[in-house]
């Protein structure tokens, strides 16, 4: 009776015709040195200033358009989820492997050092100076960025609508309005007096918004918080 073939045990003897195990190894470990030396490459000019942004030339053929963004396009979102665009230098995080390995493989593809990566994140996951969702970008050129990779948790569906309420004075004020009028109209008829007329809810609403705008005051000022308009490429906590 023939035994059957082992295929690993074939494929092991042809290898072991060319090369010994010892060769093997060392290539291996040639082959994942220079990939350790590559990715430490990148990380370090991820964490290097790059002023003004460069331009990656990028062979345009090569690229996905839907992961192409205008430095516009990105501003908006920045604006309505409270979210700041800064440099990878700022990012206080790891960067996962999954993304150096994009990296790697663009660089390859493309045949080019690439450089200037910025991050779209909330400001919590930045280190920013005195004065839940990353994507990671690289520049193309004519402010247009091309996004490399997406990790991480996506953001609360109400963040969103709680931006919105600092996306500008504007809507702070208009916030403050609306919360003023609903504090005052949940007081009880008849607290101040037996029928509460038109004028009273006024005065109400009048004392509720001063203290609305005092709490909303302080806290602004107390923690150094500004508008998304202003903070979306700031990389100053207090800006």
């Amino acid at each position: 009776m023939l035994s059957r073939t082992n295929i690993e045990d074939q494929l092991r003897k042809v290898r072991n015709k060319a090369t010994t195990s010892e060769d093997v190894l060392k290539e291996v470990y040639a082959i994942l040195a220079e990939d350790n030396k590559r990715e430490d490459a990148i990380i370090a000019r991820m964490k290097s200033p790059q002023k003004p942004t460069p331009r990656n030339q990028f062979d345009i053929d090569l690229l996905d358009a839907d992961r192409i963004y205008h430095v516009d396009q990105i501003r908006k979102i920045c604006v309505d989820y409270r979210l700041r665009f800064l440099d990878t230098k700022y990012f206080k995080n790891e960067i996962p492997q999954e993304a150096l390995n994009e990296i790697k493989q663009l660089e390859k593809d493309h045949q080019m050092t690439m450089s200037g990566f910025k991050i779209v994140a909330p400001s919590k996951l930045f280190k920013l100076e005195d004065k839940d969702d990353p994507l990671l970008f690289a520049p193309i050129g004519n402010g247009y960025f091309y996004l490399i990779h997406k990790w991480g948790n996506d953001l609360n569906p109400f963040r969103k609508a709680w931006a919105w309420c600092v996306k500008s004075f504007e809507n702070l004020i208009l916030t403050t309005l609306v919360v003023s009028g609903l504090l005052a109209y949940m007081i009880p008829n008849g607290l101040f007096s037996n029928d509460t007329t038109s004028v009273e809810y006024l005065l109400i609403f009048f004392f509720t918004f001063k203290s609305v705008a005092s709490i909303v005051l302080y806290y602004s000022f107390a923690t150094g918080k500004n508008f998304n308009v202003a903070i979306w490429n700031s990389k100053y906590f207090n800006a």
